[in-house]
């Protein structure tokens, strides 16, 4: 995902991650793809992604420590707390009451402690139950009864906690080390939060239908090919221009009859050969 000059940036940064599912996770992956090194820690029972997704499971996880400790006991809570002290970045993702529970309240204020980036689902709400479904019917992004085929509010979540622990371990690096010593910094990312982020362009108009992106610019849309669907991009003018000119087509009529004769290979070829923003639908 990074460009190579970057893999080595987070060198003797250490991550301890205590999220399942996918945004921590996710966040904590893309950190040790920046050289951070990661452990995560699981429940005994592992982590559910990894019975029902374990090809991204393993993608996620690959290259990091995996322990696993029950923090729900005394003993687990004391197995990890050395650990918990070596840490520059914490990653959670529970209800507030749940880090009570496992012992993971205040991580930020140890002496020292960590940048604590706690992914809850809503941070006016902490302790309502939600996920990425939840969250996105909330933000408006889904058309039912279809699923949504990305995890929007998760997705974003996770490079949102990205950011912060960036911000975090500057921030740190920068306050001296008198302050550090005093406490570390806690940064609360919301899941609901992200997904109305990521709504945005459908909230001010942009992806709705007949809104630039959402149908109204014929340079912009979904057609028909002869064997499947083609992605036309044409957005800046120059690329419009150019599609017009390569195609014959002034409207949408015209070019949908042009990507309708031909099949997606032919399209691609066609695109390739003409520097057009053009793609087959897979």
């Amino acid at each position: 995902m990074f460009s190579p000059e970057l893999h080595t940036s987070l060198a003797g940064i250490t991550v301890v991650n205590f999220a399942i599912n996918v945004p921590g996770p996710l966040a904590a992956q893309h950190l040790g793809q920046l050289g951070a090194r990661v452990i995560k820690v699981e429940p005994p029972t592992g982590d559910p992604l990894g019975s029902f997704g374990r090809p991204w499971y393993e993608a996620m996880s690959a290259g990091h420590e995996i322990i696993q400790a029950n923090l729900k006991s005394d003993e687990g809570r004391a197995q990890l707390s050395s650990l918990i002290d070596e840490a520059d970045v914490v990653i959670t993702s529970v209800r507030p009451s749940a880090l009570e529970r496992m012992g993971l309240a205040g991580l930020h204020e140890r002496p020292n402690g960590p940048v604590h980036i706690d992914i809850v689902g809503d941070t006016e709400a902490p302790e309502t139950p939600g996920h990425d479904l939840t969250y996105q019917a909330e933000a408006g992004t889904l058309t039912p009864p279809a699923m949504p085929p990305v995890l929007l509010g998760d997705i974003l979540g996770a490079h949102f906690a990205v950011t912060a622990a960036l911000a975090g371990l500057i921030k740190r690096a920068g306050a001296g080390a008198d302050v550090v010593k005093q406490s570390g910094l806690h940064c609360r990312i919301g899941l609901k939060q992200a997904g109305e982020t990521g709504a945005a362009p459908l909230k001010y108009g942009m992806t709705a239908p007949g809104g630039l992106l959402g149908g109204g610019l014929w340079t912009y849309g979904l057609y028909p090919s002869a064997d499947g669907y083609a992605a036309v991009a044409a957005l800046e003018p120059h690329f419009a221009a150019a599609l017009t000119e390569a195609t014959g087509a002034s409207n949408r009529e015209e070019l949908a009859a042009f990507l309708s004769e031909r099949t997606n290979a032919e399209i691609m070829q066609f695109a390739s050969e003409k520097a057009l923003p053009l793609a087959a639908v897979e």
